[in-house]
């Protein structure tokens, strides 16, 4: 079997191999899935979340292997703990929630026919498909298999290849509960793996770049199968000079360079009011200096390194480009090699402009780019000159204000007073904009409804009309 070699992206040595799972192997895997979905949707909900209670149980007994690999993928071990426990709670939520949503309003009467009584039935789509990425590798495997499985659906998932270090100790969880070892399985592999998996699913959820989702969109589309796509982002903040501008500085820092700025909810683009522009840029450069990185020690600092080297590389290529067209850096600037790996302190500019790369592109690193505004149409002008819509933060010193300002930007969701809140808020519901996105929502109810065909039994009280209603004879 081929494999794929696994760079550590701490050293930039080669330490891990994964095998490059061929259309055979995964078509064998779909099959499988397929034939025992038919007894997991039938087991009903109750049964489910009983079986996924007890993979939770296996989680917590696998934790420290997961946060161990985790580390080892992404370079940080803070946020491998983080994403474990979290996934941990995001199966106690959705055991809690899942059974009240299926047990809503599901039957009526027709208000276009009253004689017919109808009742629906929710039939989850038998094989779920997921492609998850490689800047928050275990939460973004399972954020959505795990509604998917208890929706009924059995889950194909095939973890980033530049991150899958991870999928050996959460197999063996999975392994734990025989139940779900049948109705959850991992292949791994690059582009021809996740292209056989669409070939051998009913829906596909992808998480990642919006040149990959295109790719996914369109491979969907032949199969006349629904795609799910959380794509890139170029997120704005504005601050108006109402702002507590020490709150203001204290989000967009966390938002921007948080995960070394590799989150698709990152913010990219600030653009501040230009009466409080330079008391907003001193703190902003002041709390990014202070700022440092996890290196040589990964267990102290806030910054990690970049998980997948090439992004390195198009970071410096935006910032170079900016510099060259008269941006000014205020802190930090450079790609730094260290030991191998790469890392890249918090770097402020202004003197930036919309006809750079860095403003109108996503940059996936922690680079805050500084721009003045001189009005709100301006400002609302600027946050919607991109080709994304995911997420954006607005700081205002008011409610009333900040909500005036937010419904006219072309976004997904809206931070207000914080920033990147849809990384914690996953129980309210948001779509993307432009894009970066399509389909239906992972966050909210719909998370777990998406999963789902929607199948309408309807019951005829009355007797059948006959064929002589269609008599010409009878028209006037």
């Amino acid at each position: 079997m081929e494999t794929i070699d696994v760079i550590n992206p701490r050293t930039g040595q080669v330490d891990y191999r994964i095998p490059d799972h061929d259309a055979a192997h995964v078509a064998e895997q779909a099959a499988a899935l397929r034939s025992a979905q038919a007894d997991w949707r039938e087991s009903g909900i109750e049964s489910r979340c009983e079986v996924m209670t007890r993979w939770r149980d296996a989680l917590g007994r696998h934790a420290d292997e997961i946060i161990s690999a985790l580390s080892i993928d992404t370079g940080r071990f803070l946020m491998a703990g983080i994403e474990t426990r979290g996934t941990i709670d995001k199966i106690d939520y959705w055991v809690n929630r899942a059974p009240g949503i299926l047990q809503g309003a599901d039957a009526g009467t027709s208000a276009m026919v009253p004689t017919v009584k109808y009742r629906y039935e929710h039939v989850p789509y038998p094989v779920a498909g997921i492609i998850s990425p490689w800047n928050v590798p275990l939460t973004l495997a399972l954020i959505d298999a795990i509604p998917a499985l208890l929706a009924g659906c059995t889950v194909l998932l095939k973890p980033s290849e530049v991150t899958p270090r991870f999928a050996a100790p959460l197999q063996a969880s999975i392994d734990e509960v025989p139940e779900l070892a049948a109705v959850l399985k991992i292949v791994t592999g690059g582009a021809r793996t996740g292209q056989a998996l669409i070939d051998n699913v009913d829906v596909v959820c992808f998480t990642g770049s919006v040149a990959t989702g295109r790719k996914v969109a369109r491979h969907a589309a032949e199969k006349f199968i629904p795609a799910f796509l959380e794509l890139g982002g170029k997120d704005p903040a504005i601050v108006m000079s109402s702002a507590d501008l020490d709150n203001a500085a204290t989000a967009i820092l966390r938002s921007a360079v948080g995960l070394t700025g590799q989150a698709c909810q990152s913010l990219e683009r600030i653009y501040v009011h230009e009466s409080v522009m330079d008391e907003f840029l001193d703190l902003l450069v002041n709390k990014a200096k202070a700022v440092e990185p996890n290196w040589p020690d990964i267990h102290r600092g806030q910054l990690g390194p970049f998980i997948f080297q090439q992004q390195a590389s198009l970071v410096q290529a935006q910032l170079d480009d900016a510099v060259s067209r008269g941006a000014r850096v205020h802190c930090g600037g450079t790609v730094e090699n260290h030991d191998g790996g790469y890392w890249c302190l918090p770097t402020v500019l202004t003197g930036v402009d919309h006809d750079m790369p860095l403003m109108q592109e996503e940059t996936f690193g922690p680079i805050l780019p500084v721009m003045p505004f001189s009005d709100t149409d301006q400002a609302i002008a600027l946050a919607n000159d991109a080709i994304c819509g995911l997420s954006a933060a607005m700081f205002a010193g008011n409610r009333e204000e900040g909500e005036t300002v937010a419904r006219r930007i072309r976004a997904g969701a809206v931070s207000i007073n914080d920033a990147s809140l849809t990384a914690a808020v996953h129980d309210v519901e948001k779509n993307a904009f432009c894009l970066s996105g399509m389909g239906g929502s992972r966050m909210g109810d719909a998370g777990l409804l998406r999963f789902f065909r929607k199948q309408a039994l309807m019951f005829q009280t009355a007797p059948a009309m006959p064929i002589d209603i269609l008599d010409e004879a009878g028209a006037v």
